[in-house]
């Protein structure tokens, strides 16, 4: 029974004694971003826009050249909304 309102105290005072919650520093939290549409793009053009929301290219590495591939899928799909530094997964 007095969970509850210890909850809400510590809620309402912790926040004035500067705590992070969950210990969380403010670097620590990540900008929630729109992952674009990378479809139809080349390897190259594809990390590019990538790069410029803050979010990485993850693909199978080969010995050959693939910048100039297409890309034909991806995951997350665009117009999702993902974090900072999520990796998006293609295929070409």
């Amino acid at each position: 029974m007095a969970a509850p309102i210890g909850s809400q105290v510590l809620g309402e005072v912790l926040p004035y004694l500067e705590v992070q919650q969950d210990n969380l520093l403010e670097e620590d939290i990540k900008k929630e971003v729109e992952v674009p549409n990378i479809t139809g793009l080349t390897i190259s053009e594809a990390k590019k826009e990538l790069e410029k929301v803050g979010l990485n290219i993850s693909y199978e590495k080969t010995e050959e050249d693939v910048s100039e591939k297409i890309v034909t899928k991806q995951v997350p799909i665009g117009g999702i909304k993902t974090y900072e530094g999520t990796n998006v997964i293609i295929e070409y």
